[in-house]
């Protein structure tokens, strides 16, 4: 195999719902092509976190070499919460393969999915694991695949399960008519020519379909079509044909197979290689949304997909490369940090042992130990170059927790161990307070915040007590409010001033800060003029309300006043600071809250009475539509801190059948009530902190 070929490699995700079957998957996968010896171990989730909780919580990402091919899979979180893992995998793979659990078909997680993935025109193509479960009709999860997302791909099935339920043993290929039955967990079949009597007829009319929505995206092979039929076709031409529809998106093939069973796991592997996106033929753009030439090998660019920070081992660094190459005792420009690195030694990522390889070109994955400055979503090149490649942003956190270590002696050892697992998940933020002593941690959703507190415990060592859950509010104005300050201090030999006038004033919702400089006729030097925008920015941290940070403000510096031997950068920045607060406080501020885009997922029989919970959560129902199966689709805007307990309580009406998504939709302000309740109940914090 000629591994510096990129034709040759296959960079592949498995995404979908919680318990859809990802990892026992890649088990089987791991057991038919390198040397894991049974399924069902979750060999990938080697987190303790993850072993004792059976769930993936963060992404695995592993290489096998097939034959000619040699193919780098992303095992993803079922969760939604644990949403920046799946955003970085559906940025980084060529191939969304989205796993749907046979018995349940499409599920919340996988819609959300499959948006993300088509906002990234990502092709897809769907795995319907689990079919050898009992009660499982394929033409059901057809036909629920085509009513939710046919209106905007042909829903392709490649082809029939040979079986169903306890007796699903192979499948039948609806492009060659091979058949392939299992009998042993290797998942190694025996190919067969014929097709099964009791699918013939079935097949015939998938069979014709399938061509039919193959040759429609080629106009030379339908003119060919309709003059020969499809005797005049080639198994070659309709495969090649096949895999533009599938790249263009306009094709998302459908297979079958049960991983727990190893069965199908190969045919999947095969339609891969034969259908799947090559790593040249993604497009890239630069954060100015300029084409990226990949075709130009003078230069490594890459970028970084996962930072893995074992407490003992230390930090490895995941790279695809896009172009270029890589080789062991070369150095490589990290462009967002302004740094470069050395590079030792570089990886291919295995299930066991990472493999040391000699050099890494365009479509490889490569694991580089110890890297001092990188974080996820970075460019990577060989030299200086002066753009970035354009990624999708991470969503904020949303909730926050504090936790508070048992001993002092643990202070540095906490704050150690959040940094690392900071670098491994781009939506987990901390934050030390030093006059309150308070460490907050932030992440998306109540699970999210549990498995890293859990990971703190667990894999760090670390014992501390947890608080309640805080939400991430923030304060701004509601009109235009000007101040002065004057720093004026004299403590023998140089002292300290600084002296600055500011107006400040709204900024319409979601805008963030502005910073206006009005100085003219150098009442304050130009040198200065940073530091009151370095002062702001810093008082901005802490509202005047409960201390929340300050949002939407445009800050306008339109006088102020130096002295010649007093004056100094940090004397502007207390100056600064002090009249941000001053024209806060004689201005209008207001609490925001996160208001959250909520889509409820109920049996038709609980629509009335779910719709009546949100209302009195202070939500406001948006609409609602049917989606089928005796379920309604409930649209609403409700505040994040009314959702906190909203699963229990949605389970406890809907008799455990209603599942929900959500996303932040905007800030808002709060009613004077709601404004006086967090203000208070932040008051009471504090004074319990300093008791």
């Amino acid at each position: 195999m000629s591994i510096n070929n990129p034709n040759n490699k296959r960079i592949v995700g498995f995404f979908g719902h919680h318990w859809c079957g990802k990892t026992t998957m890649t088990d089987a996968l791991l057991m038919s092509y390198a040397t894991a010896d049974r399924i069902g171990q979750r060999f990938l989730d080697r987190d303790p976190v993850e072993k004792e909780k059976e769930g993936t919580f963060s992404n695995h990402i592993f290489s096998l070499d097939v034959n000619d091919t040699r193919y780098y899979f992303f095992d993803t979180p079922g969760s939604a919460e644990f949403i920046g893992e799946i955003q970085v995998a559906l940025t980084a793979v060529d191939n969304v393969v989205i796993v749907i659990n046979a018995s349940s078909g499409v599920e919340v997680t996988t819609e959300r999915i499959w948006h993300m993935a088509q906002d990234l025109n990502k092709p897809i193509m769907f795995f319907v694991n689990q079919m050898d479960k009992d009660g499982v009709n394929f033409q059901h999860i057809i036909k629920d695949l085509k009513e939710n997302f046919g209106d905007s791909i042909k829903i392709a099935p490649l082809q029939l399960p040979v079986g169903q339920g306890s007796s699903f043993n192979g499948v039948t290929d609806l492009l060659t008519k091979e058949t392939y039955i299992y009998s042993d967990i290797k998942g190694h079949p025996t190919k067969q020519q014929e097709i099964p009597q009791d699918i013939e007829k079935l097949f015939n009319e998938y069979h014709s379909e399938l061509i039919e929505d193959i040759v429609v995206n080629s106009e030379e092979l339908m003119e060919k079509y309709f003059e020969t039929g499809e005797e005049g076709l080639t198994i070659e031409e309709i495969k090649s044909a096949f895999h533009n529809a599938y790249v263009n998106h306009e094709v998302a093939p459908v297979l079958f197979g049960s991983g727990v069973k190893n069965i199908g796991l190969d045919r999947l592997i095969e339609s891969i290689k034969d259908l799947g996106a090559l790593p040249l033929e993604r497009v890239f753009y630069s954060k100015d949304d300029q084409e990226i030439d990949l075709k130009n090998d003078d230069t490594l660019l890459g970028f970084i997909v996962k930072n893995e920070v074992d407490p003992f081992v230390g930090k490895m660094t995941y790279i695809r490369i896009l172009r270029g190459s890589l080789k062991g005792g070369s150095t490589i420009y990290i462009v967002e940090e302004n740094a470069k690195e050395k590079i030792s030694h570089i990886y291919l990522p295995k299930y066991e042992k990472n493999e040391e390889i000699e050099e890494a070109t365009a479509g490889d994955i490569v694991v580089i130990p110890k890297l001092k400055t990188s974080k996820i979503n970075q460019t990577v090149s060989s030299i200086e170059i002066p753009f970035t490649i354009k990624l999708p942003e991470f969503p904020e956190p949303m909730i926050s927790k504090s936790i508070t270590p048992k001993s002092k002696n643990e202070i540095d050892k906490i704050t150690d161990s959040l940094a690392k697992i900071a670098e491994s998940d781009p939506t987990f933020k901390w934050e030390f307070d030093p006059e309150t002593g308070e460490t907050v941690i932030s992440g998306m959703g109540t699970v999210h915040l549990e498995v890293m507190i859990e990971k703190l415990k667990k894999n760090f060592g670390i014992n501390f007590e947890v608080g309640k859950p805080k939400i991430a509010y923030k304060e701004t104005v509601r009109s235009k409010s000007q101040a002065e300050y004057k720093h004026k201090k004299q403590t023998g030999g140089h002292g300290q001033y600084g002296h600055v006038k500011i107006e400040i004033e709204p900024l319409e919702r979601g805008q963030g800060y502005e910073f206006v400089d009005k100085i003219v006729g150098g009442v304050i030097p130009r040198n200065f003029i940073p530091s009151v925008d370095k002062g702001i920015r810093e008082a901005m941290k802490k509202g005047v309300l409960a201390g929340y940070p300050v949002v939407d403000v445009r800050v306008t510096l339109f006088d102020g006043s130096y002295h010649e031997v007093d004056s100094s950068d940090i004397s502007f920045q207390i100056a600064a600071r002090n009249a941000f607060k001053i024209a806060m406080e004689n201005d209008s501020p207001v609490i925001l809250e996160p208001i959250m885009f909520v889509e409820i997922f109920v049996p038709n029989q609980y629509t009335g009475d779910v719709i009546g919970e949100v209302t009195a959560r202070r939500g406001r129902p948006m609409g609602m539509e049917s989606v089928g199966k005796g379920y309604d689709k409930i649209m609403a805007e409700v505040p994040l801190s009314e959702m906190l307990d909203f699963s229990p309580r949605l389970s406890s009406i809907s008799s455990g059948k209603g599942y929900f998504n959500m996303k932040l939709s905007h800030y808002s302000e709060v009613s004077p009530d709601i404004q006086n309740k967090i203000i208070e109940e932040k008051r009471r914090e504090e004074e319990a902190q300093n008791k």
